[in-house]
């Protein structure tokens, strides 16, 4: 219902009881000349009826108008109630809410019945929701990626990356790494690949071996010994690097280990390799090239950025579909999910309700001590003006048997 109808209303019930005033008026009065000129015992009794009537019908029209506004415009003390208690009033009523609406044990019941995971579950099953979940995000990335300023993007970038690298020791990162591998057994495999192709490059090269060896042998020396001596050499190396490539115990492999493992805490402890690795690591990281790679790599993530979320079969939107879908299942089908999200819906709101109370309370009396006074009784009017008209009514009728009552115990007891 509208204000005008509550206003059209309010009037209805006004002109009622205000009528049923006049009505006791005119009644009073006709019975007061009747008794002057006839002496019928029932005009009394209608008399003291009516003038009671209308006395409970004055004190109950300005009980209820003291409410609201001045009676006849005068400014009587204790008059206008609403409006001049507007303030006291916001206070009053923020407090009931707070105390009788918010309180833990009011709010607790229905806390309690949350169930949020299977309407989200149901909500995402939706391709229309998803559609619209998945181009609401895009737009609102979108913008943000569109109003970042790239300079000040790639500057933090830089920044981040050169705090980083600030306290980065390549030397012991790199000579870590490779006792890593070493521990691990790794570097064997490196060994057996490697003595497999120098067997297999000395086998397949063997006429290179000829070749150098007759170039550095003597002239007087016949050409078959100095083949013989080739054939000897290839043959001698080609099975030396076979025996490294099949016996995981051979010495070599052991001594190579050995001088890794001397070269990693080299790496690490040597003045003269951390001198080195911060001189590459300046080199490399300097501020300006820094800036560069900062500014390329935030061009290219935002590029790629905005590409997969303008297309509409992109792959990152294929992704987010996927993990929606998957989801959504598993909202609706996993019990331990549902209770834990249902459990954190209701944990967090019972405390954000409880820890935002005072706020409500204060929202109330705000926004009633802001409306201005004459507004702020109309509206209460509007509301409650109709029923407290009734009160009228009952103070006319009431008035009237009670003036009844003492007229007739008075005629016949006193």
């Amino acid at each position: 219902m509208n204000d005008e109808l509550k206003r059209k209303q309010l009037n209805k019930y006004k002109a009622f009881a205000t009528g049923l005033f006049v009505l006791m008026a005119v009644i009073f009065v006709i019975t007061t000349i009747l008794q002057k000129t006839h002496e019928s015992h029932w005009i009394g009794y209608v008399r003291a009826f009516s003038e009671a009537a209308m006395v409970g019908a004055l004190a109950d029209w300005f009980a209820v108008t003291a409410l609201f506004r001045h009676p006849l415009g005068l400014p009587i003390p204790h008059t206008n109630l609403i409006e001049n208690s507007k303030e006291k009033l916001g206070d009053n009523l923020g407090s009931f809410v707070v105390s009788n609406f918010l309180s833990p044990q009011t709010i607790r019941p229905y806390i309690q019945k949350i169930k949020i995971s299977n309407f989200v579950g149901e909500w995402l099953t939706k391709e229309r929701n998803q559609e619209a979940l998945i181009k609401n995000l895009s737009d609102i990335i979108l913008d943000i990626l569109n109003k970042l300023d790239d300079a000040e993007v790639s500057r933090f970038i830089s920044k981040k990356v050169s705090e980083m690298t600030d306290d980065i020791q390549l030397n012991k990162i790199l000579g870590n790494g490779i006792i890593y591998l070493l521990d691990k057994n790794d570097h064997q495999k490196i060994v057996t690949n490697l003595s497999k192709q120098i067997k297999e490059y000395l086998i397949e090269n063997d006429e290179m071996i000829k070749e150098r060896v007759k170039k550095g042998s003597y002239s007087f020396i016949p050409s078959f010994v100095d083949k013989k001596i080739a054939e000897k050499i290839a043959s001698g190396l080609s099975d030396f690097f076979r025996e490294i490539e099949e016996d995981t115990n051979h010495e070599i492999r052991t001594l190579i280990t050995e001088k890794i493992y001397d070269f990693s805490n080299d790496l690490k402890e040597d003045p003269k390799w951390i001198d080195e690795f911060n001189s590459m690591k300046n080199d490399f990281l300097n501020n300006q090239k820094l800036d560069e790679y900062s500014n390329d790599i935030w061009v290219s993530i935002k590029k790629t950025l905005s590409t997969e979320l303008q297309e509409e079969e992109s792959s990152l939107k294929k992704y987010i579909t996927k993990n929606l879908n998957q989801f959504s299942e598993n909202l609706k089908t996993d019990e331990k999910l549902q209770n834990k999200i249902d459990n954190w819906v209701r944990v967090t709101a019972y405390k954000y309700i409880l820890k935002n109370t005072h706020q409500a309370g204060n929202l109330i009396s705000s926004t009633v001590g802001n409306w201005q006074g004459k507004e702020l009784s109309e509206k209460l009017e509007l509301e409650v003006g109709k029923d407290l008209q009734f009160i009228r009514v009952n103070g006319t009728l009431v008035g009237g048997l009670v003036g009844l009552i003492i007229y007739t115990i008075s005629h016949f007891f006193l």
